[in-house]
């Protein structure tokens, strides 16, 4: 995966992950995946990109595998995915994943387009999909517009929700949820409120303030019916007529014999 930033600067996102606010946006985030992977179910589940801990997200599989794929400009010193490709030529068969989560990845990614292509494209039939992505109309989205620490370095072309759904309904993949979270302010060391009544406050009054959101959706799957040519059935035979017969062509030649 090419990305914008060079590699010191992955490193610097990894030790922001480290600090305070970086460390609550995880906890944050783990709670939300682990409600959402709860449902999903299947074979495979890919992870693409790095995001903490390298398959901190991935201990709340229901699927009976599970692996994270980076490319080598997303990898940490301290944390190694399982596998190494580029996300936008994934080495991964056909319509072979169950599951695919995004955490943060087009966000950090000069190609997102192609990106969503491949996902699309390794999805089974009724595969999911779990995006997460920072907001760009959000609080830590208009902080970014202001000097000064607190928010996590890179990522200067954030993707909207509306933005993404859009290109998530032309890749033809049905759109199931759309959740905003973290509501904190975007300052470093900052110790307020995070517990799961702030967070329901959050996305009930002020859902636009979110820091972040979580969509999902689902590859659509069409049934195909094989229609009969016409000049291969079989005629039906019309209820009510009288079938032919010879009996009255029998009696007229036994009368002129």
């Amino acid at each position: 995966m090419r990305f914008i930033e060079p590699q010191e600067h992955t490193s610097s996102v990894h030790r922001w992950l480290r600090s305070s606010l970086g460390k609550a946006l995880i906890r944050q985030e783990s709670r939300i995946i682990e409600d959402t992977l709860d449902g999903i179910f299947g074979e495979q589940l890919l992870q693409i990109g790095l995001w903490g801990e390298a398959r901190g997200f991935l201990k709340y599989s229901r699927t009976q595998r599970s692996a994270v794929l980076a490319g080598p400009e997303r990898i940490d010193a301290g944390e190694r995915p399982d596998l190494i490709a580029n996300s936008y030529r994934l080495p991964i068969a056909s319509e072979s994943i169950d599951a695919v989560l995004l955490p943060h990845t087009l966000d950090y990614c000069d190609r997102p387009h192609d990106v969503l292509r491949e996902v699309h494209r390794v999805l089974r039939a009724d595969g999911h999909l779990v995006i997460l992505g920072f907001k760009p109309a959000g609080l830590w989205g208009l902080r970014r517009l202001l000097p000064g620490p607190g928010l996590p370095p890179g990522a200067p072309h954030l993707i909207s929700d509306r933005q993404l759904s859009d290109w998530i309904r032309l890749l033809d993949l049905r759109i199931q949820g759309l959740t905003r979270y973290f509501f904190r302010w975007p300052i470093p060391g900052n110790r307020g409120p995070s517990s799961k009544t702030w967070e329901h406050r959050g996305q009930r009054w002020w859902p636009e303030l979110a820091a972040c959101y979580m969509l999902t959706a689902q590859k659509r799957v069409y049934t195909l019916t094989p229609i009969r040519q016409r000049w291969l059935s079989t005629p039906k035979v019309v209820g009510g007529l009288v079938k032919p017969t010879t009996r009255l062509s029998r009696i007229r030649f036994d009368k002129e014999n």
